[in-house]
């Protein structure tokens, strides 16, 4: 009788650390998910940023242009 509980003990300890790695890696799957779509979202954020500074730099030229036109 001692013998099946210290099986069962043991088989029982077993179990519960494999469905403790599982959940741990269920977590770790969404942490990376998670970090990849916020590194997506940074890389569409600064595309959009690096957009918006040439559209201002060609701007800002094309005025500094017609302001030297406009003084000769």
């Amino acid at each position: 009788m001692l013998g099946i509980l210290k099986f069962g003990g043991g088989l029982g300890a077993i179990v519960a650390l494999i469905l403790v790695i599982v959940a741990l890696l269920k977590q770790l799957v969404v942490l990376v998910g998670f970090l990849l779509a916020a590194v997506k979202i940074a890389i569409i954020a600064i595309f959009v940023l690096v957009v918006v500074l040439i559209i201002c730099a060609i701007f800002r030229d094309r005025s500094r242009k017609r302001r030297e036109a406009s003084e000769i």
